[in-house]
């Protein structure tokens, strides 16, 4: 599902409307991470929203396998497209494969007002 133009992007803080992040999918974006701008990932995992940088700890690479698809097919696990590392899309925690218990970077989640809103930190 591709973000519309309805999505807001800044490089402290994004968001979307909830409709855009559909059961089992992902939203791509960039947001100012440790001191730079990054490529960062959203999913619905069971209605729950979470999101991660988009990067592999084992392999250093962006974790989709193609563009803006990170799940496994049966939408169990994240999966790393270089290696094959299988990441809990609840926790980035490290489910199998190269990835060695490592998790992924995780990133803050709210919705407020119908919208995902995704920061690099705690929320106040």
């Amino acid at each position: 599902m591709k973000p519309t133009s309805t999505t807001v992007a800044h490089p402290i803080a994004w968001s979307a409307p909830v409709s855009e992040i559909e059961v089992g999918h992902s939203v791509k974006f960039h947001i100012c991470w440790r001191g730079s701008v990054v490529e960062a990932f959203v999913i619905n995992f069971r209605g729950h929203y979470y999101a991660y940088i988009n990067y592999c700890v084992h392999a250093g690479t962006p974790l989709d396998w193609w563009p803006n698809e990170f799940f496994d097919p049966e939408r169990r696990f994240l999966t790393c497209g270089t290696h094959g590392s299988l990441y809990d899309p609840d926790t980035g925690k490290c489910a199998g494969g190269p990835c060695a218990g490592r998790s992924l970077f995780p990133l803050s989640v709210r919705v407020s007002d119908g919208r995902v809103i995704v920061t690099p930190g705690a929320l106040a």
